[in-house]
């Protein structure tokens, strides 16, 4: 089976890993340190704290952002669950805006209307790692003196007008997962430029506990203090051993993803019964975590047989994502389908396709034969 996406670990990943293992610093030690120092560098960006996955950064970018209980958060539904879940965990409710037909990301124009007295974060996702509007969501965020957590967890390695993604939004989240362009098994990452977000999180990740800047008297070198309620969100120094390892290939995983992409684009351009991704431009280059196509209106509802057909042949495919508020939690929630109905229609006719850096041109010939064969 050609999967949608894989990790790319090589000889080099491996290594690096075995002298770690090898090392007296398992967790909480200096690969840590130099991982976060090295995430902040290639993004342009003052600090990064590293945790140990996408929705536990979620959860520290939600918290030092300050939402709380009976709090809004903007964001839109085409995204994994955890977006939203993050938020509830922090007692705030989630309202969904509908997305641009042609990325599926946010729509600005209709973020105002929903800006209401308890909102406190809008949360653009990059959806499939291409950039939302930031600017114009960062402007908006501006007027109404709100917070931008940007879920960049499809995004790392991703540009907007020549920035790397994780420089531009108050806090950016990233996620490590296999699937994703850079992995660490399992594992995240928060950005900012914000010093004070920044000392927070890092006392968050490691169970609200201190051993500085003491409310009250040592009592000796040992001594340390809680001064918050925090999580075990720590990453170990195996994880971004391969982290640190990894992020010297990014540019060349995303690169790579890219040409995938565009021999795509190219060969399906003239094909009438799919809609593709759209390319990149200066405004926004992709990391191209995904390359979802999308059915024409006729074939909606063969897209199930469709999606078995291509499965059947070997062709791992998936759609991404099921909207937040269609999972039955959310439904018990009082949240009802038609909230956001270009998302919903953009999820009916999404089918997301094999992309990765170590997918083989014969597997794209493949791909791409079945697609011919199979979508008419």
């Amino acid at each position: 089976m050609i999967p949608y996406g894989k990790q790319t670990i090589d000889e080099a990943d491996i290594l690096a890993v075995i002298e770690t293992l090898k090392s007296d610093w398992l967790t909480q030690g200096p690969k840590v340190i130099e991982f976060e120092k090295k995430l902040a560098e290639y993004c342009g960006v003052k600090y990064a704290v590293v945790v140990n996955n996408g929705t536990a950064a979620l959860h520290l970018a939600y918290f030092v952002a300050g939402l709380k209980s009976d709090d809004e958060i903007i964001l839109s539904p085409l995204t994994f669950a955890a977006t939203a879940n993050a938020a509830l965990w922090q007692g705030a409710k989630p309202v969904f805006v509908d997305v641009n037909p042609k990325t599926g990301n946010i729509d600005p124009k209709l973020i105002e209307e929903k800006i209401t007295n308890k909102t406190r974060v809008i949360t653009p996702v990059d959806y499939t790692g291409r950039p939302a509007d930031l600017d114009t969501i960062k402007a908006i965020a501006e007027k109404y003196n709100l917070i931008v957590v940007e879920d960049a967890c499809q995004a790392f390695g991703a540009s907007y007008k020549n920035k790397k993604v994780g420089s531009i939004s108050d806090l950016t989240v990233f996620s490590f997962h296999p699937v994703k362009t850079i992995t660490t098994g399992e594992g995240g990452a928060v950005l900012t430029d914000n010093e004070n977000y920044y000392k927070k999180m890092k006392m968050f990740v490691t169970h609200g506990m201190t051993k500085q800047n003491f409310v009250n008297e040592s009592e000796g070198e040992w001594y340390m203090e809680m001064q918050m309620l925090g999580m075990n969100y720590r990453l170990t120094d195996i994880q971004c051993t391969l982290g640190l390892s990894q992020l010297k290939k990014a540019d060349y995983f995303v690169r790579s993803r890219r040409i995938i992409a565009e021999f795509y684009n190219d060969v399906f351009k003239d094909f009438k019964n799919i809609f593709l991704p759209t390319p990149d431009s200066f405004v926004e280059q992709s990391s191209w975590h995904l390359y979802v196509i999308r059915l024409a209106e006729k074939l909606v509802n063969s897209r199930a047989e469709i999606f078995k057909k291509l499965r059947a042949k070997g062709i791992g495919v998936q759609v991404h994502h099921l909207p937040v508020y269609y999972h039955p939690y959310y439904q018990d929630l009082k949240y009802r389908k038609g909230i956001c109905p270009v998302a919903e229609n953009f999820y009916d006719k999404a089918i997301s396709l094999p992309i990765y850096p170590s997918l083989s041109k014969d597997e794209q010939q493949f791909v791409i034969k079945q697609i011919l064969d199979i979508v008419h």
